[in-house]
């Protein structure tokens, strides 16, 4: 019995003291090409809430001099 909690003690200090690899970036993994058309569309996104605000800004502006 002691041995097997020895082993298991021994086993999580060495899983604990691994060396890890580390993390590539998403660009250089598999997903990469289906990130591309994600990027666009966040970017027609930032758009779209760009031209929104400048319209509710001007639709303030309108109001307030009315």
């Amino acid at each position: 019995m002691k041995f097997l909690v020895l082993l298991i003690i021994v086993l999580l200090v060495a899983f604990a003291l691994w060396p890890r690899q580390p993390t590539p970036p998403i660009e250089e993994t598999f997903i990469a090409p289906q990130l591309e058309p994600l990027n666009k569309a966040k970017q027609v996104e930032d758009q779209y809430m760009e031209a929104l605000e400048r319209a509710n800004e001007e639709i303030e502006q309108q109001s307030d001099g009315g």
